[in-house]
């Protein structure tokens, strides 16, 4: 079973997880044609005995579960990080606190095809996978030992992928990630001071200022953070106030799967088909709707490489202007 254990210093929980250490790393560099197709990839069609059995998937009709005629599948992952069964039997140890590494660890396999990365999709086939990732965050935020789920995907072996093959990732766990409670934060001081949503105020600046937007459209926005901390980080964003990404309308969900599209064909053709990470920031799964707060999506490049100095100070060293990289971003035909 995995274990969670805070920090009394930062308030931090670390998840130990000795399973995640047999998983596999047979990844390459580099984007592969969109021909290929690896006989061995566990998540191509025709290999659907090679993941655990599906939790949920958007097939032809018609098709039988597990096997082939599908056009996203979704599974525990083989190797998970949190496990689903158990209670969390929170306890202390002196000043310690932990946990039972309860949770839920899915993969979102986007695509029969070995494409390995979500730049090449089809813009049905991101709207499926967006649907899907709504659907399974539904379903999972009604379980009770549940605080919050990161979706996030790794392209690239040097981002974290341990498999070419397009796919993203949702965990579920029971306590809320410092990084988004900092922003949560950090967000309601804004809302009290001024009444207002800090990111609908954001949003509204960079359609105005124009200096670091990439693309606008009527229902979202996306551009480089005033502050990036990375060269070409982008952030997606709905231009209407949201805090729960899984609340969102199908006429939003279409309009977000092609904006998210848009951005990451910029991205790997500017940069040359980078390794890079998203992380879907949301609202919480305890309590309600937030005033103060606005889902977003972070892209974030690996072009650099964080070192002592970052490390050991939580600073950023970013080399690129958000505004240079914004412009090099929109030259880029998506």
């Amino acid at each position: 079973m995995p274990e969670l254990r805070k920090d009394p210093i930062t308030g931090r929980w670390v998840i130990f997880s000795t399973d995640r250490a047999s998983r596999p790393q047979s990844m390459g560099e580099g984007k592969a044609p969109e021909s290929q197709r690896a006989e061995d990839c566990p998540f191509c069609e025709g290999n659907e005995g090679k993941t655990p059995p599906e939790i949920y998937s958007v097939r032809e009709w018609g098709s039988a579960t597990n096997g082939p005629k599908w056009r996203v599948r979704v599974v525990p992952n083989k190797y998970p990080a949190l496990r689903i069964e158990g209670e969390l039997e929170k306890r202390g140890e002196g000043i310690y606190d932990r946990m039972n590494g309860v949770g839920a660890h899915e993969v979102f396999i986007e695509g029969p095809r070995h494409l390995t990365t979500p730049a090449g999709l089809s813009p049905s086939l991101l709207l499926d996978a967006a649907a899907a990732h709504r659907e399974r965050m539904r379903d999972l935020r009604r379980d009770r030992r549940f605080a919050y789920g990161l979706l996030f995907k790794n392209v690239g072996r040097t981002a974290g992928a341990s498999l070419p093959h397009n796919h993203s990732q949702l965990i579920a766990t029971p306590v809320v990630p410092v990084l988004v409670q900092h922003e949560m934060d950090g967000a309601k001081r804004f809302f009290d001071y001024r009444g207002r949503c800090l990111f609908c105020d954001m949003v509204q600046q960079e359609i105005s200022d124009k200096e670091r937007l990439v693309e606008a459209g009527d229902r979202f926005v996306a551009f480089v953070p005033y502050a990036a901390r990375f060269p070409y980080e982008t952030w997606i964003l709905p231009r209407r106030h949201a805090s729960h990404f899984e609340e969102l309308e199908d006429e939003d969900l279409a309009a977000y799967a092609a904006i998210l599209g848009s951005c990451l064909r910029r991205l790997e053709k500017a940069l040359g088909n980078p390794p890079y990470n998203t992380m879907l920031h949301s609202g919480p799964w305890v309590g309600g709707a937030l005033e103060s707060y606005h889902w977003h999506l972070e892209v974030i490049p690996r072009v650099t490489t964080a070192a002592g100095f970052e490390w050991g100070s939580g600073f950023y060293i970013n080399p690129v202007l958000p505004e240079l990289a914004a412009v090099e971003l929109r030259k880029v035909v998506p």
